[in-house]
């Protein structure tokens, strides 16, 4: 085993596919394919389990990358110590609501590109479970998501406080016309969505357990259908008035319990041994 073998173990272990594992680490599928059946027989254990589809990791595979985490991590912190160039070089996997990134995203890059150069970011967005999801299994290092969050394997530090606000077209003159309405028409993310979950919520707690609904997976598109008359939505306070102040559309506020959302960043506790992602949350100590 070296520490390439473990470097092409973690390519798998993030694609969950050997082809393209084999495309980012810029060799050939049959290297990779001989490398893992290597570690798997150093190991006496099964590594992946293998479907026509993808590969996943089995309970040895997981317990291996964490291991595997910590060894990169700290043969970075050497480098840095005893090599001659004390610069903090890699990348960060960054995970986002979409809204959250069209916020922050911009200002996060530029202060990283002006306080470490050498580190590169990697920004994706999706929603809230998937996040949570992929930090755990090492696929994003940190990730910005609403709270609350209970899990003992990551920590959290407070970034925000928004403000949630009901955004209809004109005409609406307060949220009581929004729920008189026949037939209650909204328009929302896909499921999964911590805005439609807030949006659902504040619906029922108005005895409305049933509307219409139309799904578009973008801000700008649910902006549009909201300014067109279709249905109303909830989204940021801050994404309304930064981006689309100038559009034909009303805004509400909404009860605090409903309105209000703490952002937090969560990162696994056993990744801080990385060099370049205490670079990263040294902007927001």
């Amino acid at each position: 085993m070296n520490i390439n073998d473990l470097k092409l173990f973690e390519a798998v272990a993030f694609h969950g596919n050997f082809t393209k594992a084999a495309e980012a680490m810029f060799t050939v599928q049959s290297n990779v394919t001989a490398r893992i059946k290597s570690l798997e027989e150093e190991f006496s254990e099964t590594l992946f389990l293998r479907t026509s589809r993808k590969v996943e990791l089995t309970s040895a595979g997981k317990t291996l990358l964490h291991y595997s985490k910590q060894i990169n991590n700290l043969i970075e912190e050497a480098k840095l110590s005893v090599g001659k160039n004390d610069m903090v070089r890699g990348q960060v996997k960054i995970g986002f609501l979409e809204t959250t990134m069209a916020l922050k995203g911009p200002g996060i890059v530029n202060e990283m590109a002006e306080k470490f150069p050498l580190v590169d970011l990697d920004l994706t967005s999706a929603m809230r479970d998937v996040l949570i999801n992929d930090v755990m299994n090492y696929k994003l290092d940190v990730a910005f998501i609403p709270a609350p969050l209970y899990n003992e394997e990551l920590e959290q530090i407070h970034i925000l406080d928004e403000r949630i606000v009901a955004v209809t077209p004109l005409g609406f003159e307060s949220l009581d016309d929004v729920l008189a309405q026949h037939q209650v028409k909204a328009i929302v993310f896909d499921q999964g969505c911590f805005f439609r979950a807030r949006l659902e919520a504040w619906l029922i707690s108005n005895n409305i357990m049933n509307y219409h609904k139309t799904v578009i997976n973008s801000i700008e598109g649910v902006v549009n259908f909201i300014e067109s008359g279709i249905g109303f939505s909830f989204l940021p306070a801050e994404i309304v008035s930064t981006f689309y102040s100038g559009r034909k559309v009303s805004t509400f506020s909404l009860p605090k319990e409903i309105g209000t959302v703490k952002t937090v960043l969560i990162y696994r506790k056993d990744n801080l041994s990385s060099p370049v992602l205490k670079a990263f949350l040294s902007l927001f100590s």
